[in-house]
């Protein structure tokens, strides 16, 4: 009879414990949150101070890189908006070369160029048209090889950044050894840079200079004997391998440009949510200390009773 008696006092006392502990690991758990949280902030915030430091050196590298591309406007055709593009410019035959990034957190910058890709297939082989891939990136990569993958004839990862003419000519020596000759055309596909915030998708193509009678290109030039179609092949190679630095220049300063708005974006919310898990941490707290007040005013009571 004593024992259950001196069970039933210690009831109380055992629950405000237990009760206290659970209080106590909930409060714990909001501040560990917090404190989670204010480390990724720094993280966000210093990623976009450095995605700002980059982005100044691949404004200035692109800057150099549209006078140095500006000659291929007179053999190619002008860059065209990728979005809703029916692609009927192209030939039967298109070897489709995306630019992405190796690197995420950088916005929508890989998923667009992947989106446009898939577009592109589809409303080719829509057109009775066939095309293969030849990816750059390795987000580019692993996003296309679940939907087109079978099309993937090659792919270049881990790409030296910055870049330069001499990585824009193996790049495209990595195309003419997947056969690029042999394609109807080459459809670049990249994001250009606009200003900080705003960044487009577009598309170009790159034809072979070749063709006989009406279309035989460069008709109002004179060339040696028996060495027109040579300087055509290397004068293909060397627009190629023009385009492709260009775009490769463009692509990267539109990547910087994105994640710095991504890295900005994601210290914002990570303001918000330290706010929102402090005002969770207060309330906990105040509800402990409430709790606490009352079991002594309780105790006290009970003792002058």
């Amino acid at each position: 009879m004593a024992l259950r008696v001196a069970a039933t006092r210690a009831a109380p006392r055992v629950l405000s414990r237990l009760s206290q502990q659970r209080g106590m690991a909930t409060e714990k758990q909001i501040f560990n949150k917090i404190g989670a949280t204010k480390n990724i902030q720094k993280i966000t915030s210093s990623m976009k101070m450095v995605s700002a430091a980059k982005l100044k050196g691949d404004e200035n590298r692109l800057a150099a890189a549209i006078p140095f591309n500006s000659w291929t406007t007179a053999l190619c055709t002008e860059p065209k908006i990728l979005e809703d593009a029916t692609f009927e410019d192209l030939p039967a035959k298109t070897l489709i070369v995306p630019f992405t990034s190796d690197k995420g957190l950088c916005g929508g910058v890989n998923s667009y160029i992947s989106r446009g890709v898939k577009s592109a297939v589809a409303q080719l082989k829509d057109q009775g048209k066939d095309c293969d891939i030849v990816v750059v990136g390795d987000k580019g990569r692993a996003q296309l090889r679940r939907f087109v993958g079978e099309r993937i004839k090659r792919s270049a990862t881990d790409v030296v950044s910055p870049g330069s003419f001499n990585l824009a000519a193996a790049l495209s020596s990595e195309l003419i050894a997947a056969g690029a000759a042999d394609y109807d055309a080459v459809c670049i596909m990249y994001n250009s840079y606009v200003n900080p915030a705003v960044y487009n998708q577009l598309y170009k193509v790159v034809k072979p200079f070749s063709g006989e009678g009406e279309s035989e290109p460069m008709m109002e030039y004179e060339f040696e004997p028996d060495t027109k179609s040579e300087v055509l092949v290397d004068l293909y190679e060397y627009a190629l391998t023009s385009q492709i630095f260009h775009s490769f220049m463009d692509g990267a300063a539109a990547e910087q440009s994105a994640r710095m708005a991504a890295m900005e974006g994601a210290t914002k919310n990570a303001g918000e949510m330290i706010e929102s898990l402090t005002l969770q941490y207060n309330r906990a707290r105040q509800a402990r200390i409430t709790t606490e007040l009352i079991e002594i005013i309780s105790g006290a009571a009970a003792l002058e009773d």
